[in-house]
This record gives C-alpha cells, sequence and structure tokens, in this order.
C-alpha cells in the first residue's frame, strides 16, 4: 500500500511538473513595432540622410513595420549598437559587416551592386594634382608626408591599403610618415584637397560623392594606387530578429528598383542617388575575402615577429581561409 500510494504521488508530481512546464513555454517573439536601420556612413549625417530616407519610407510601407534611421560617426558604435540590440538592421562595408557577424550575432540579408552594375569597388590612394607626389616616393617613407587614413574598421580605409600594400612592403605608416591621422573618406578627401594632408586614403564611391559635394576640389585630385576588388557593402540584420519579419526585408531589398513603371523608376533614382544600382542575394560566404585579407595581415605580422610559432599559427589560418576563398571562386561563374 506505501508503495502504492508513493508512485500514485510520483505521478501527480510529474503530472503537475508537466501542466508546470506548459504554462511557462515562453510565448512567441511578437514582430517588433518599429525597426532601428543602422547606417554605417563614412560621410556625415546631414549630407546622408536625405538620400537615405525616401529608402526607409518605402521599407516602411513594404513590411508594415515603421523602419526608423541610426546615423552614428565611427564604425564601432554601430557595430557595438547592434550587439546591444539598439538597432535591429544596417548598412555595412565588408570589414564592419564581418565584425557584425563575429560580434553582434548577424547575418548577412543581401549585398549591393554600384550605380554601373559592378558588384565590388576599389580602395584607393590620392593626392593633389601637381603634388609631385607617386607612389614610388610614397613607400620611400622617410617621414616627408602627412598621411590620412581611413577609420580602423573601414575596410578601404584602413584593411585594405595595409593588407595589399604597406604590410607586404614591410611598411608601417607611423613609423612611415611624418603624420599619421585617422578620418572618415569626406574629411580626408577635403584636407588632401585643401593642402592639410599631402596623401589619404579613400576609395571609388567615396570620391563618386566627394565630386558631387565638392566638385571644383574634387578635380583637384589625382590616384596614385589602387586596390584590388573589394566586396561590396552589404545589409546585415540581427540573427534574432523575427524570421517573417527578416525575409520581409530580404525581399524588400532584392526587388528594390527591379521592374517597370513609375513605382519602380522612382525607386531607381532613389538608387542613384546612393550611386547604388540595387541589391542581390548574399549570405554570410560573401565576407570571404575580408577574412582572407584579415588572415594575410596577421600572417605578415606574425612573420614580422620572427616568432616560429605564431608564423606557423598564422600560416595555417592563412591556408584553411585562402583555400576555402579559392573554391568558392572557382565556383562562381565568370561574369
Amino acid at each position: 500500500m506505501i508503495m502504492r500510494r508513493t508512485l500514485d504521488g510520483l505521478a501527480l508530481a510529474a503530472a503537475a511538473l508537466t501542466l508546470l512546464g506548459c504554462s511557462q513555454k515562453p510565448a512567441a517573439t511578437a514582430p517588433p513595432k518599429e525597426i532601428v536601420f543602422s547606417i554605417l556612413s563614412a560621410e556625415n549625417q546631414a549630407s546622408m540622410g536625405p538620400l537615405w530616407q525616401p529608402m526607409l519610407d518605402d521599407m516602411s510601407a513594404q513590411i508594415g513595420i515603421k523602419v526608423k534611421p541610426f546615423f552614428a560617426s565611427n564604425y564601432t558604435s554601430l557595430i557595438e549598437a547592434m550587439r546591444f540590440k539598439q538597432v535591429q538592421v544596417g548598412w555595412f562595408s565588408a570589414l564592419p559587416a564581418l565584425d557584425a557577424v563575429n560580434r553582434a550575432d548577424a547575418e548577412v540579408l543581401g549585398r549591393v551592386i554600384d550605380a554601373g552594375g559592378d558588384e565590388t569597388y576599389k580602395s584607393v590612394i590620392i593626392v593633389k594634382k601637381g603634388s609631385g607626389i607617386t607612389l614610388e616616393k610614397l613607400l620611400a617613407c622617410g617621414q616627408k608626408y602627412a598621411f590620412g587614413i581611413g577609420d580602423p574598421q573601414s575596410t578601404s580605409g584602413t584593411l585594405a591599403p595595409m593588407a595589399y600594400l604597406f604590410t607586404p612592403k614591410g611598411i608601417e605608416p607611423a613609423k612611415c610618415f611624418k603624420a599619421v591621422r585617422s578620418a572618415s573618406h569626406q574629411a580626408n578627401a577635403f584636407s588632401v584637397a585643401n593642402g592639410v594632408l599631402d596623401v589619404a586614403t579613400n576609395n571609388s564611391v567615396g570620391l563618386i560623392f566627394f565630386k558631387r559635394q565638392k566638385p571644383d576640389q574634387a578635380d583637384t585630385l589625382e590616384t596614385i594606387w589602387s586596390s584590388p576588388p573589394l566586396p561590396e557593402s552589404s545589409i546585415v540584420a540581427r540573427r534574432d530578429l523575427d524570421p517573417a519579419v527578416k525575409e520581409k526585408l530580404r525581399q524588400f531589398f532584392l526587388t528594390y528598383g527591379v521592374g517597370t513603371g513609375p513605382t519602380a523608376d522612382r525607386q531607381r533614382e532613389v538608387l542613384k542617388g546612393l550611386a547604388y544600382g540595387g541589391f542581390r542575394p548574399a549570405d554570410n560566404t560573401y565576407l570571404d575575402p575580408v577574412r582572407e585579407m584579415q588572415a594575410s595581415e596577421t600572417l605578415a605580422q606574425a612573420r614580422h615577429t620572427g616568432d616560429p610559432g605564431k608564423i606557423e599559427k598564422a600560416q595555417a589560418a592563412f591556408d584553411k581561409i585562402h583555400a576555402a576563398a579559392t573554391q568558392k571562386r572557382a565556383k562562381e561563374p565568370d561574369v
């Protein structure tokens, strides 16, 4: 009898726990009432805000949720804003997009193509016309020039010129140049045009915007170095964003400016203001070229130390990333 009561008691307790567990299941995540969209602008909010607002208004209308912009003055602030769930979606250039994937639980929804249909852009180094500064003179160092570099998180302003130009030649800008200043593409172009800086990094898209805003000053600049093609900007979203909303956002970008008629024509004008041609599908593997650049930079720095252990570790990491990227490129159709 005691055994029977014990078993009955256990059964009742188990049933109670089951009911309690059912009652405590988390409710389905409700779609957000508002989405904050971060714009990783190398320029200033006053100039970029009006260019983005029409697209954000169209986005709000299509997905049925209000979308508001979030601007910040540097890349790290926007990555941290996504990390701490202050923003849910954003436009990021390649290196910050990878940081958002690695540090802010983000994923790539799509990628940008430029107004000419190109899927890439280039990092450049600019000087003032007539300065007599050539790439050969620049790489000779000697602390002769005031040099403007990009934000530390900038793909084209910092990572690409380091990975493709300076690091392979064993050049450290801080030791090579008279002064090194970090600023936005717009600020660096303005400084070179006005003689505040002798040389600066920029990119092919940034020069288009500078030409639009300051045509006379833009005409005083010339490019002395261009990088290999870099992945264009991408749209990233937090992975925990409601899946249905995320898919609506994906479809919004992939169909924006596509088709015929007044709406598509107007959307293409919005894209034109941003120097874009539209968006294409992409996932996190789109950022593999950035991973490869980072690994190359790490390997070069390890070799500079002469430490066999660091070199072996960096070489293995680079070989793994390089092999994956090479395999992916081999599968991609020629365009």
